[in-house]
């Protein structure tokens, strides 16, 4: 199984159970993403504390997470980033674009705060 997918009250939370986030997970992420955001679920979190290693496939189905949220007026948190994965993303610039946590819990209270601004 690559993913975990729990629909919760406000959210839905996405673990990745892979430890690469590569060309061949990605696409079936991206699908998966999609179909979320097809049942109307504005918010996702995404949790790579599994995922030890992403490329450029693996940046592309988080932005297309990025993107479907932001389209549906509701947000997108990435948690669980492990270095390797926090430093592709810091050089890739996109810590400026994404929503970052360092729990699960920060990134609950997130879309918490997310959903009350509105």
């Amino acid at each position: 199984m690559e993913f975990k997918i729990d629909k919760l009250e406000n959210y839905t939370l996405i673990e990745v159970l892979e430890e690469k986030l590569d060309t061949n997970i990605a696409p079936s992420l991206k699908s998966e993403l999609v179909l979320i955001s097809g049942n109307g679920e504005r918010n996702i979190i995404l949790d790579l504390s599994s995922c030890r290693y992403c490329d450029s496939s693996g940046l592309s189905a988080i932005l297309v997470a990025n993107r479907l949220c932001k389209n549906a007026n509701g947000a997108f948190v990435l948690t669980g980033l492990t270095d390797a994965v926090e430093r592709l993303i810091t050089i890739s610039q996109l810590d400026t674009v994404l929503s970052i946590a360092y729990s699960k819990n920060e990134a609950v209270e997130m879309i918490r705060k997310a959903e009350s601004d509105k």
